[in-house]
């Protein structure tokens, strides 16, 4: 396995736009620091994000996962082209010339796709501590580190995202084709959801049952939005008469979901390389 890594390190090692694109995932993640900073002025009212307790633990593990999980195309769109390029640079068939299988290529691909989520949870869990740390009102240690499945459940989005983008690097070959790919898939996904809620069984109960076995919703229900979870939105809501009554939780059978997507991505992926005449 470290072989295949190896391989794969310096693969991405020279190429410039990887390393560009890299970079700015993680330094991005490093700016939900600056979230603290910010200061809202309103006539005689000033107030800061921090001071309203996203940073609070344990909340903060739910706040951030959710922020960084959306900037995860920066390394989708990495994890595309060092698919791509596989074939523009036709280093995939010198590695299989060179004694490399169509099995251990396919592994080193979801191996990288694997280092990318776990370096960037590593990476989340560092910079969530610290903030906590600097700015939560509770700093206990049975409270700071409850509710981590939230990271869990932010690696597996990642892990099964990423691989979902491999298998379309594998099956388009070409990038910008296969990031409009995802996007025409993202479409469908949620028009069949509207059709499913509106037209078939006019029931979102129904509809959201069904959706979440899709792969994109399927991800996208482990880390729900956490701004309706705020005290100051729980508060809004009760006065204008109406209740938040959202589950946040993190279920098993979401992740399990998550995971044979994951299995079935990568199965597919090497059924296709294995069946493609390089």
């Amino acid at each position: 396995m470290l072989r295949l890594l190896n391989i794969e390190y310096h693969k991405l090692r020279f190429s410039k736009s990887s390393r560009v694109l890299i970079t700015t995932y993680f330094i991005l993640i490093t700016f939900i620091a600056l979230i603290a900073s910010i200061e809202f002025n309103f006539g005689n009212v000033n107030f800061r994000l921090a001071d309203q307790g996203i940073f609070n633990f344990p909340y903060i593990w739910h706040f951030n996962s959710y922020i960084a999980a959306t900037l995860k195309l920066f390394l989708a769109i990495v994890i595309v082209s060092m698919m791509s390029n596989e074939y523009s640079n036709r280093t995939i068939k010198q590695n299989l010339i060179d004694g490399l299988s169509k099995k251990e290529f396919v592994l080193s691909k979801f191996l990288t796709v694997v280092s990318f989520a776990l370096l960037s949870t590593i990476f989340l869990f560092v910079v969530s501590l610290i903030l906590g740390l600097s700015f939560s009102d509770y700093t206990e240690i049975s409270i700071i580190f409850s509710d981590m499945e939230y990271l869990l459940a932010y690696f597996i989005k990642l892990t099964g995202f990423f691989a979902f983008c491999m298998f379309l690097g594998i099956l388009v070959k070409r990038s910008a084709f296969a990031l409009g790919f995802l996007f025409i898939w993202w479409i469908m996904e949620s028009i069949v959801r509207g059709v499913m809620e509106y037209k078939i069984f006019r029931d979102s109960n129904i509809a959201e049952n069904i959706a979440q076995f899709f792969p994109l919703e399927s991800m996208a229900l482990l880390v729900r939005e956490p701004f309706s979870r705020l005290n100051a939105v729980q508060s809004a809501a009760t006065q204008l008469g109406s209740e938040i009554t959202k589950d946040y939780s993190i279920h098993w059978y979401q992740l399990l979901i998550v995971m044979l997507w994951i299995v079935i991505f990568v199965y597919l992926s090497y059924l296709l390389l294995k069946k493609r005449d390089l």
